[in-house]
């Protein structure tokens, strides 16, 4: 179990260094009276390939580490390091938080649930029938099934492993009888938004160290909702595109926020304040 006062969290991935991750963990400590240090562990920094994502697991808890944040792109290579998996975890085969229990590495799934959240707060009264989803990844399999919990009736997965998108979609089939789940061809994506109603970026593309369009401009239109899960920056280059056009958009903030609240709480078993951690994004965000 963590120390009662003091705690320190690490979040693992490549290119994390815009991440508010840290700000939200430690701040939120700080006004709960207990001191946190989260740091981060860039694989770009260290040289290192993801799937060093192991070593780095199972070295953390005898460096004193109380709980780790897991990002793009470890989220499912991270799965066979773990002791255990929570039910979540285990459907989504992603994992976005590992806790520490004594000499065990428990995997947790926090990123489908604030996906959720996020998209009923921020897109209340959008259509959800259609939608098509780019990237079958971690982030992707996390809002693929929040998409599903939400209402979609049609999914369609896209991704440039045709493989995996396959493999998700039929997942997905099996755990929401009655939903149409396919898999596409980035090819296929124009096509698909025709007769969309929305539209979800669960791809890097948009991150800082990943800048552009995950789609190309002229796939978009004034009906169409586009959700964006990258954070930093706050407003994308797809979401700029789409509210310049008229699109309803939603960025990453809310996302980041909730996902993070989750996490907070499964590492440190204190419980954060939500409303004040979104003013703490915000503030750093520049929102």
């Amino acid at each position: 179990m963590p120390d009662a006062t003091s705690y320190l969290v690490g979040l693992i991935g490549s290119g994390i260094g815009p991440s508010l991750t840290p700000t939200m963990h430690e701040t939120e400590a700080a006004e709960l009276g207990h001191r946190l240090v989260y740091r981060r562990i860039d694989l770009d920094t260290w040289d290192l390939p993801p799937s060093a994502v192991g070593e780095l697991v199972r070295s953390a808890p005898r460096y004193g580490f109380d709980g780790l944040n897991i990002t793009h792109p470890c989220k499912q290579l991270v799965l066979p390091h773990l002791d255990d998996l929570t039910p979540d975890a285990a459907a989504l085969g992603a994992v976005n938080t590992v806790v520490f229990d004594g000499d065990r590495a428990v995997g947790h799934n926090t990123d489908w649930s604030a996906f959720a959240r996020s998209l009923e707060f921020g897109l209340p009264a959008v259509s959800r029938e259609t939608v098509v989803l780019l990237g079958a990844g971690g982030a992707g399999s996390a809002v693929a099934h929040a998409l599903m919990t939400s209402g979609v009736r049609e999914l369609a997965v896209v991704d440039t492993d045709a493989e995996r998108a396959t493999g998700l979609a039929v997942d997905l089939g099996e755990r929401f009888p009655g939903r149409r789940c396919r898999a596409a061809s980035p090819g296929e994506v124009g096509v698909l938004l025709a007769d969309a109603d929305g539209l979800v970026n669960a791809t890097p593309i948009g991150m800082a160290h990943h800048p552009g369009l995950p789609v190309a401009a002229e796939h978009l239109r004034p009906s169409l909702w586009v959700a964006d899960v990258v954070y930093r920056p706050l407003r994308t280059a797809l979401l700029a595109e789409a509210e310049r056009i008229g699109c309803a958009a939603l960025d990453g903030g809310g996302m980041a926020v909730f996902q993070a609240a989750q996490a907070f709480e499964l590492i440190t078993g204190l419980v954060p304040d939500h409303e004040r951690m979104q003013a703490h994004f915000a503030a750093a965000a520049g929102a």
